[in-house]
């Protein structure tokens, strides 16, 4: 049995909301400052890529406007991280 590589972006997207705790979210941008502090911004789109796995796993929730998305497939705009209510 071989163990699964490290996923850093995956990594940091659960340590930080798990940081944060129920009720609380983080910015995409936490995230990737975390994996790339000097250019994080190449870093967003793999960032958003893990949060909709993570999403569809059940291990975290993308937010907007406050409210889980329906579909992390389709969403648009402004989103934030964070632990499922």
């Amino acid at each position: 049995m071989s163990e699964e590589p490290k996923n850093p972006v995956r990594e940091a997207i659960l340590a930080l909301t798990a940081a944060k705790g129920a009720g609380k979210t983080i910015a995409p941008e936490d995230a990737a400052k975390v994996i790339s502090p000097e250019h994080f911004v190449r870093v967003l789109k793999d960032v958003r890529a893990e949060a909709v796995r993570l999403h569809k796993s059940g291990l975290i929730a993308i937010y907007r406007k406050g409210k889980p998305v329906e579909d992390p497939d389709t969403f648009k705009g402004v989103y934030r991280l964070g632990l499922p209510a």
